[in-house]
């Protein structure tokens, strides 16, 4: 075996057990919060078919491939081609039936939980209850260039609502307060959930007789990265807009607003048109619906100047940005799409929000803005009087975890000094020392942080709730 030092492999995040702590408890607090709303939890497969996968022709650069290592050789050896070391970056040629060296049946890994989720939902229509009510927390895997916030590996948590064939509209007020409320309860730097509506925005540019809709979509979805003057001049480049009509797009796209404010605020531009007043009322509704979450930690609020996947969704959408962090783009998106999947005849419309967990911790992780009071799990360390003690110190801490307190027993018996130094460097708040053979001798606990030490019944006694597991610590601003 090798002796050389390994060298980290980019793009696929390795926790420590501190951070692992906090991911599993964010992860815990998003179920927690999406099954007091009766959303049901399901697990897809990591690999689906690649036509599956590409079938919309958008990322045929970033799909992993699944595939036998003897496989891959023999392809090699036919072909006269040779497999890329990590298996992403599939050259289009070889995804389009063009080469041999992707045969049909060839599988790749989800790259995120949408599609996957549209195949589920058509291979078991007839086992579900619709309204459908569906949260998935599982990784996904994109051979993308690794940056800040972006990964080759990472864990997404989605929640959906999908019916057969109609959607009634308060489910997108749904999705979006049961986010909000999960998001709200969350250890994180402060978040600003921004929502528009697709008719709102079509219904205006139709009103002011744009000639290209989707070309306007497309610049105003620049609004963060580029200059106003030089949007206004791709407004008339690119979308074939006046001068006035640039600017009034541009001034519906500044307006912004944690209350319904917003819909005055719009008609006083004077645009008119049916889809219009449609998007204003959908939109006025979702903001109502998470109005009542909004703090100095969570804000929702309308941003009229979103506009994300606009040929993709049909209704409401979804972005969110972290306070410091908005370099990293959104962290939790979706929106409303009124044709999930379709089986020739039956037609399956959605609304959901997928939260990219991954995305929003590793950049809290890295900056040192996040982790966990200790990196064990253990509350209390049985400290060892002797090796022949061993087995009754063993009884003492299955009677404790029995009770639910984490416990491990020391590994060695050393002076007690050192175990209390052993318990200190892994975190571990309380020693326990058992009763020695003395009539009378008690059992006793100490809290190594304040050296407080009492007697105690290891049938009675709890650690302070803080104490019973490791807690999420957030790192002063």
């Amino acid at each position: 075996m090798s002796a050389t030092k390994p060298t980290p492999l980019s793009g696929f995040p390795e926790l420590l057990p501190a951070e692992r702590f906090v991911e599993l408890q964010v992860i815990d607090q998003l179920r927690a919060t999406f099954e007091l709303h009766g959303f049901a939890p399901i697990e897809t497969r990591a690999a689906e078919p690649l036509e599956q996968l590409l079938r919309k022709g958008e990322i045929d650069k970033e799909v992993y491939l699944l595939q036998r290592l003897q496989g891959a050789r023999e392809s090699a050896d036919t072909e006269g081609t040779r497999p890329t070391a990590d298996g992403s970056n599939v050259d289009a040629s070889h995804v389009d039936g063009s080469s041999g060296a992707l045969a049909a049946g060839t599988l790749g890994l989800h790259f995120d939980l949408t599609v996957p989720f549209a195949r589920y939902v058509l291979e078991n229509a007839g086992k579900l209850d619709f309204p459908f009510r569906r949260y998935q927390i599982q990784k996904g895997w994109r051979g993308e260039r690794p940056q800040e916030g972006r990964y080759r590996e990472f864990t997404q948590a989605d929640i959906d609502v999908v019916a057969r064939d109609s959607l009634a509209f308060h489910h997108d007020v749904e999705v979006a307060r049961v986010m909000a409320e999960a998001l709200a309860t969350l250890p994180l730097p402060p978040l600003r959930l921004q929502i528009n509506n697709r008719k709102l925005i079509e219904g205006f540019y139709q009103g002011i007789g744009a000639p290209d809709i989707a070309a306007v979509m497309r610049v105003i979805d620049k609004i963060d990265k580029v200059p106003v003057e030089i949007l206004r001049t791709m407004l008339a480049d690119e979308a074939g807009l006046t001068g006035d009509q640039a600017a009034i797009c541009l001034e519906l796209a500044a307006i912004r607003s944690s209350d319904t404010s917003f819909v005055g605020r719009v008609q006083a531009l004077g645009v008119q048109h049916p889809l219009l007043d449609e998007g204003l009322s959908e939109l006025a509704a979702v903001i109502e619906g998470c109005s009542g979450l909004n703090s100095d930690r969570f804000t929702a609020e309308a941003d009229l100047s979103i506009a994300r996947g606009l040929d993709y969704y049909t209704g409401t959408v979804f972005e969110t940005r972290m306070a410091g962090f908005e370099g990293l783009g959104s962290v939790c998106s979706g929106g409303r799409y009124d044709s999930l999947a379709t089986d020739g005849t039956t037609s399956y419309p959605g609304v959901g929000i997928s939260l990219g967990v991954t995305r929003l911790l590793m950049p809290l992780f890295g900056r040192k803005k996040l982790t966990a009071t200790r990196s064990v799990p253990s509350a209390v360390l049985v400290a060892l009087p002797d090796d022949d003690s061993r087995a009754a110190c063993d009884q003492i801490a299955q009677r404790l975890r029995g009770r639910g307190i984490a416990t491990e027993v020391s590994p060695t018996a050393q002076k007690y000094g050192k175990q209390i130094r052993y318990a200190e460097r892994r975190g571990i708040p309380f020693v326990w020392f058992p009763a020695g053979d003395d009539a009378g001798s008690e059992h006793q606990v100490k809290d190594i942080r304040s050296g407080e030490q009492v007697a105690a019944d290891p049938a009675a006694w709890l650690p302070p709730t803080e104490d019973l597991r490791p807690q999420v610590l957030v790192a002063d601003a």
